[in-house]
């Protein structure tokens, strides 16, 4: 120790120095040797390549290799330092035989730069050639063999080197020369590629073909002479042709590249895209596609996602249409008016609160809510329907009454859990057209939402009748990474299993494309909970569905907004989905979440909890049904002996009576519920003798509001139509008095209809039966 002090004391300066020079050149060579854009590369699951996204600086430059392929590697170091594994950095016989000869020439005919000195020159941006620079390339050439392995710095020099025009790098000149995966290249391939780095301008098709293919087979027989190959491959490469043309990069989902982009630019990412799952779904987009153009319909996007991974496995973000037809827009994220979509949600919802039995009738009659007013697909009235039934329908005036009857602010609040990103404003500024389309969401939020039903009923039996804190979380294009769903909990924070597991029940039943209508009847098929949705104007057509497995979304219209005739959910977007489907694995059905249903016995007729008076059927239904109204629609009367009329004790003696249980609907229900049904009998009229007033005996269909504004209209003669007034009367032997302000205008049995043709004003309507009974309405004439 005491030797080491008298040596730094006498040679202090030199220490110095020497110390001084040490940490210089410990810290000469930056940490990031290249700092240049890349291009964000995206690939499938098996790591094939979907597509890639140029640089910020306009040049094809990959991110960094993982490994550089054997056959390469075998090639560039042949070609450029044979001596690569032996040297540190520089090659000192290498350097004389190249200053001999370029003296001897007098001009550079040969170059003694090492691959660790080629990797500096590169990360230097080629800085003009002179002697103090070469001596720089030496010291930090060294100073990287210190920090690197050979195998890092030749993955460094195969990730940058110039391969010709603004192409950089050994992985994209594979992709933009000969199609292919590096590790796929053939010896003469790999050899083309080996040589350009060195002289780049040979590549351009059409120039300079003799003299690359004569450094290239030269590089061939070096390498037979070295023994890497055998005479017969060295034969066999020299016959292989040049690149005549660049390649195309990989377009399997363009839209999805770009996605990628956004979030993850520069870099490469291994995505969740099944590639050959990825095909198929192209393949039918483009047969679709060609079917939907002769409709003038230009654009669509699908989606499939896992739920149990929440992994995109599929992504077309539109049709192969053109530029004019605005082929970039990635419709998967752009917002949509829903259509009747959302409508499972508020189906599932009414389930949870107790507010609705799937059975249970709603009304289906012409309605007007504070001046709006919903009209059916259809243009047509069931006078009432099964909830469920509405639902597999699509029927838009129950589903806007049931939203009314249910509250809209708290539907509002009640879907924020589904974080649906375009559904941002308040319950006022959608009203209750938000049930049928009036706020937009794209098809990306809708999956997501479906695939939160999915994993609820899924994780109900797994967690031992517990839940996740957050099923609707979003979907993951990346491969790696599972799925956070938050921690358990014993209750549930947004949809229970029962009820999320009865609304996917109910849309099995959601009729079919004419194609599959009878899928039931076939053991192959197999159960998929689905919903279509129609925009206003047919401007968007939607089909959603999902299997315990599979969430499969699709979208078609024209991204500008133009809506075309025909354009439907079901008639258009349906076919698709269903056609994904069948390429995908099939699935069993989900399991019951047994814990969260129970049994209850509703009325047959009504499909309300069942009471004494009317015939029961036990249905299995979602807990909180004990919470729901019991049947109201069903009444005792008396009848004679023959049900022939009704009686009374006032007309008939106790033993000739029979009490009967009688379905009754209010009157502008059974008016349209008739219609449909011909099994309805309306409640028996009194006998003559015991004849009473009834309340609710006649109602309007026609006006059917309190106040209604109406115009006159004219017809193919241009004559001024009349406005025909209509009621339904229980009693159809009661003759009807109708008056036009106070002023008796005529009568009516039978079939209660009367014309008018009133001026420009304010009119009260009032219509009396022969028992006194009336009812009134008020319109106002506006021409």
């Amino acid at each position: 120790m005491k030797i080491v002090f008298n040596f730094l004391k006498q040679h202090k300066i030199k220490v110095i120095i020497i110390s001084v020079f040490m940490v210089a050149y410990y810290f000469c060579l930056p940490k990031n040797l290249f700092d240049n854009p890349t291009s964000t590369v995206v690939t499938a699951k098996n790591n094939e390549l979907l597509g890639a996204v140029i640089a910020d600086d306009g040049q094809w430059r990959f991110p960094e290799l993982d490994s550089v392929p054997k056959k390469f590697e075998y090639c560039i170091l042949q070609f450029e330092d044979a001596y690569f594994y032996k040297h540190f950095g520089f090659n000192p016989i290498s350097i004389g035989k190249a200053m001999i000869e370029n003296i001897k020439a007098k001009k550079v005919v040969r170059g003694g730069s090492t691959l660790t000195q080629q990797v500096i020159r590169l990360s230097r941006k080629n800085k003009k050639r002179s002697y103090f620079e070469k001596l720089q390339e030496l010291i930090l050439a060294t100073r990287l063999e210190f920090r690197s392995s050979k195998k890092e710095i030749l993955k460094l020099y195969a990730s940058h080197a110039p391969f010709g025009g603004n192409v950089v790098g050994l992985e994209m000149a594979s992709w933009r020369y000969f199609g292919l995966q590096p590790h796929q290249l053939s010896w003469a391939e790999s050899a083309t590629l080996a040589v350009l780095p060195n002289a780049p301008s040979l590549i351009y098709p059409g120039k300079n073909q003799q003299r690359l293919k004569d450094k290239r087979n030269k590089l061939l027989f070096k390498l037979m002479e070295e023994g890497i190959i055998d005479q017969i491959t060295y034969e066999l490469a020299i016959e292989e042709e040049l690149p005549k043309k660049p390649y195309p990069l990989p377009t399997v989902s363009p839209h999805f590249v770009q996605e990628v982009n956004l979030k993850y630019k520069g870099k490469r990412i291994q995505s969740s895209i099944d590639i050959h799952l990825q095909k198929q779904v192209n393949n039918l987009v483009k047969q679709h596609y060609d079917r939907q153009k002769q409709n003038e319909v230009y654009n669509m996007a699908v989606l499939v996602l896992d739920v149990e991974t929440r992994k995109v496995l599929a992504y077309v973000g539109n049709s192969p249409t053109d530029k004019m037809h605005q082929k970039d827009v990635n419709n998967v994220v752009a917002p949509r008016s829903t259509g009747s979509t959302l409508k499972p949600f508020l189906y599932a919802h009414m389930l949870q609160s107790g507010d609705l039995l799937p059975t249970q009738l709603v009304a289906d009659v012409p309605t007007e809510i504070a001046g709006y007013s919903p009209k059916n697909f259809s243009l047509t009235f069931d006078g009432a329907v099964p909830a469920n039934e509405a639902l597999t329908r699509s029927l838009n005036i129950p589903l806007v009454r049931l939203l009314q009857s249910y509250g809209l602010e708290k539907f509002r609040e009640d879907i924020k859990a589904y974080k649906i990103s375009d559904i941002n404003k308040s319950a006022d500024y959608y009203g209750l057209s938000l049930i049928l389309g009036g706020a937009e969401a794209s098809l990306w939020d809708l999956c997501k939402t479906f695939a939160g039903y999915a994993g609820i009923v899924n994780h109900y039996e797994e967690l031992k009748h517990q839940y996740y804190q957050d099923e609707f979380i979003e979907p993951s294009f990346v491969l790696n990474g599972k799925p956070d769903f938050g921690v358990t909990h014993k209750n549930y924070t947004t949809i229970n299993a029962g009820s999320a597991y009865v609304t996917l029940n109910t849309l099995i039943e959601v009729n079919r494309p004419y194609t599959d209508q009878a899928w039931k009847y076939f053991d192959s098929s197999q159960k998929i909970a689905w919903k279509t949705g129609t925009s206003f104007g047919n401007k968007d057509a939607w089909a959603i569905g999902t299997t315990p497995k599979y969430v499969v979304g699709v979208w078609i219209g024209n991204s500008d907004g133009e809506g075309r005739p025909d354009l439907t959910g079901v008639g258009s977007a349906a076919p698709l989905l269903f056609d994904i489907f069948d390429v995908l694995p099939k699935a069993d059905w989900f399991l019951e979440p047994f814990e969260d249903l129970i049994e209850v016995s509703v009325c047959e007729k009504s499909g309300f909890l069942a009471k004494s008076i009317c015939p029961p059927v036990t249905k299995r239904v979602q807990k909180s049904a004990m919470k729901a109204r019991s049947c109201s629609y069903h009444q005792q009367i008396m009848v004679d002996r023959f049900e022939k009329y009704r009686v009374n004790s006032n007309c008939e003696s106790i033993a000739n009576m029979t009490k009967k249980s009688w379905f009754v609907l209010p009157p502008l229900m059974a008016h349209y519920y008739q219609q449909k049904n011909a099994d309805y009998r309306p409640l028996p009229k009194f006998r003559n003798d015991c004849y009473r007033l009834e309340n609710n005996t006649m109602d309007f269909v026609f006006p059917a509001k309190l106040y209604s504004k109406l115009s006159l209209t004219r017809g193919e003669d241009n004559k001024i139509n009349p406005i025909i007034l209509k009621l339904t009367h229980f009693n159809s032997e009661a003759k009807v008095y109708w008056y036009l302000n106070d002023t008796f205008i005529g009568l009516t049995q039978q079939y209660h209809e009367q014309a008018i043709m009133p001026k420009k004003g304010v009119y009260a309507i009032t219509a009396m039966d022969d028992l006194g009974n009336e009812v009134k309405r008020i319109i106002e004439i506006k021409n």
